[in-house]
This record gives structure tokens, sequence and C-alpha cells, in this order.
């Protein structure tokens, strides 16, 4: 086993550096460098929260697509990424109100969790207070089995 203690940080491709940070900016990360974005080389993005994305550029491909998630071939690779928030109302209201559409909902054992995307369509699970999505899934297969 490795002895991991956290996630580090979290690999973005984009296409459109000044709409991606934006709205990177707007859910609340902050841009703190810039490691070669034209070369391929990460921008820096930190939340309060202490989550680190890296924004890798350009995409040379189908940019503003989610080949993982909007073509029918399933391809292997990150889906999704997805983060607890303090109040499920109050981040759906923010969503609402800056016009970031809700591509899904799931209401989960009473936790409530919305999906949004970013610019280039990256999928971004935001799940409201209550249990981990992992002891959410445990308890529903455990009752799927015990029929």
């Amino acid at each position: 086993m490795i002895d991991i203690s956290n996630f580090d940080h979290i690999g973005i491709r984009i296409s459109d550096r000044a709409k991606s940070v934006a709205f990177y900016e707007l859910i609340g990360f902050e841009l703190v460098a810039d490691g070669g974005y034209e070369a391929g080389h990460p921008l820096v993005m930190l939340h309060p929260s202490g989550i680190n994305i890296n924004l890798l550029g350009p995409a040379t491909a189908k940019p503003g697509e989610n080949i993982l998630m909007d073509e029918k071939p399933k391809y292997p690779g990150i889906t999704h990424f997805a983060v607890k928030v303090k109040d499920a109302a109050k981040t759906e209201a923010f969503v609402i109100k800056n016009g970031i559409p809700i591509t899904g909902r799931r209401d989960f054992g009473g936790t409530k969790t919305i999906f949004i995307r970013d610019p280039d369509r990256n999928v971004f699970e935001l799940i409201g207070p209550g249990p981990s999505a992992a002891t959410l899934i445990v308890k529903h297969v455990d009752g799927l089995n015990s029929k």
C-alpha cells in the first residue's frame, strides 16, 4: 500500500484560457500562477477550501467538448470531479443566479447533488451536506444485495 495523505491537485485540459479562468474564478478559485499555459503547462488555481486545480492547455482537438461524457463510445478516463458544499440550497441559488446551467440533479439518501459543466463541458459535481458519496453508494448496494 502507498501511504497517501490527500489529493494534491486535479489537472483539467481546457481550450479557452479566458473563459475557463473566468468560470473557475466565479466559483471561488484564484489564479495564482501561470506555469506556461501556451506550452501546455498549468495555470494553477487555488480555492479557499485548499482544492488546487491545474488548467492545462491549450486543447488542440474538439475544443468545448467532453469526449468522456458526451460521446457514445465510453472512453477510459476521469469523467468528473466532485466536491462537498456546505449548503446545497445556497450553492444551487448561486449557480442559477450566475447563469451556470445545471446539467443534472440527484437526491441520494437525502444528500442533494447538482452537476454543472465548465466551458469545455468538464463535469463538476457539487454534493450537499451529508454522508460521503462512497457511504451512500455502499448503503445503496448493501440494500440491493439484502433483497
